[in-house]
């Protein structure tokens, strides 16, 4: 039998071991799902919602068991854990809401009556990955539910644990036997074996783009739908004009948080030339004040890398010895440590070009407006991005022009549950999240029912 280790990240510790599926597995699970989704998408939207109502009130029960179960799995400081467990919960909710105002329309046509349905496709599976698991795994299991499919849950690897236990939850909360059902395996062999598996209409993919090509192409031979979340080199454009401090301070934690483990990190600090010195002045305090340790402990904002292997892909490209312009402390000894570390760099350096995925970024100086758009659309990618002016006029302006998914003005924020959530180019492909995110696991039916005229009178 084959078998994934999970390990702690801060002490290298066995915190599990967990069974991998394989094809066969896959296969039967496949044929469970199909049966059970049949009897779900038969019930009433509003029984279907009291179900997923009643899982997120389990997850909100057992959300501490959760969030240390992160914490083990995925050395996330206990403070984000916890904010992952509720954001799970929180989109159960609101995807229960959506199921009863999951509507059609109906469309003014002649001779008669023209209505659409929103069909649920049957089997989705759901590939989440490793730097957000319970999040991640909640985008795509939750509106896929609610909207009268079954799912099929692939965690990452290095961190099953979350989704065995929301499995759990969802059988004791009253969900079917065989709707909501989790994988754990290789990517090459469960995720492979979903992917490629007639019963599964849909895949929902978080993770690289070069593993996301590789889905599509797989998925294109039944022309099956997708919906890819792939990675990102986004741009944090700060203006002479903007509140230098307070874009100085909210630096560090867009591309620190969860060590810099995120497709949205701003890892390209854009600042006009300027303010450039006084940038830099006021960054490195920000940055080396950032708590770094023990992930139990409340106080600490960063953690260790997820494991030994990224580590040394991160060191690839910074060397811990290497120049930086400002460099953090990590902890010595067991674990996945990497310091908070700032370069200074020009657009075409391979480490403000490339997704380094970890507590790395770079600044660049820019002359005017149309050299800080020029140099924020010189990437693949298109996911993130952050503009810091008191200018409304241009906040408008480059907002429109840069080529991103999503963007924050005087912010960093990226992603809530109730806004659509996607990149351009090649950090993906659809939208998830948001009000249409039900819509996105259906298929729109048109029905025309011809009306006859009325017979004439006599």
């Amino acid at each position: 039998m084959h078998e994934h280790h999970v390990i702690n990240p801060a002490t290298e510790e066995l915190v599990a071991t967990v069974p991998a599926a394989t094809p066969q597995d896959v296969d039967a699970a496949v044929r469970r799902a199909a049966g059970a989704q049949r009897g779900w998408a038969a019930l009433a939207p509003g029984d279907r919602a009291r179900h997923l109502r009643r899982f997120a009130d389990a997850v909100d029960t057992h959300l501490e068991e959760l969030a240390q179960l992160e914490v083990r799995e995925a050395g996330h400081p206990v403070g984000n854990a916890r904010w992952e467990a509720g954001n799970a919960r929180d989109l159960l909710e609101y995807a229960a809401g959506g199921a009863e105002r999951l509507t059609g329309a109906q469309i003014p046509v002649a001779g008669g009556l023209n209505v659409t349905f929103h069909e649920p496709l049957g089997v989705v599976a759901v590939i989440a990955p490793w730097n957000f698991p319970m999040p991640i795994a909640a985008w795509g299991l939750a509106p896929a539910l609610a909207a009268g499919n079954a799912v099929l849950l692939k965690p990452a690897e290095t961190t099953p644990l979350t989704a065995l236990r929301l499995a759990e939850l969802a059988l004791e909360a009253g969900l079917p036997e065989g709707l909501f059902q989790v994988l754990p395996g290789a990517g090459p062999v469960a995720g492979d074996a979903l992917v490629e598996h007639p019963g599964v209409a849909k895949v929902v993919f978080t993770g690289s783009t070069a593993v996301g090509k590789q889905i599509m192409a797989k998925c294109a031979a039944g022309v099956k739908r997708v919906t890819l979340e792939l990675g990102g080199k986004s741009p944090n454009i700060v203006f002479a004009d903007a509140d230098v401090e307070r874009a100085a301070a909210a630096a560090p934690g867009s591309f620190l948080d969860n060590t810099g483990q995120d497709c949205c990190a701003r890892s390209r600090i854009l600042v006009q030339r300027s303010v450039y010195d006084r940038f830099m002045e006021l960054l490195e305090p920000a940055v080396t004040s950032f708590t770094v340790g023990d992930p139990a402990d409340p106080a600490t904002q960063m953690g260790p890398l997820i494991s030994a292997a990224h580590r040394e892909r991160v060191r690839s490209y910074v060397p811990e010895t290497a120049p930086a312009a400002i460099r953090g402390e990590a902890p010595a000894g067991k674990g996945f440590w990497y310091p908070a570390t700032v370069l200074e760099g020009r657009p075409e350096d391979r480490t403000a070009v490339e997704e380094i995925f970890g507590p790395v970024a770079v600044v660049i100086p820019f002359e005017d407006e149309a050299e800080a758009v020029r140099i924020a659309n010189a990437t693949d990618y298109g996911l993130s991005g952050s503009v810091w002016t008191r200018d409304v006029s241009r906040a408008v302006r480059v907002s429109r022009a840069v080529t991103a998914g999503n963007l924050s003005v005087n912010s960093h924020s990226s992603v809530r549950y109730w806004t659509p959530f996607g990149g351009f180019g090649q950090s993906g492909l659809g939208r998830e999240l948001g009000p249409g995110a039900l819509a996105a696991f259906t298929e729109t039916k048109n029905v025309f029912i011809a009306v006859d005229s009325p017979a004439e009178s006599p």
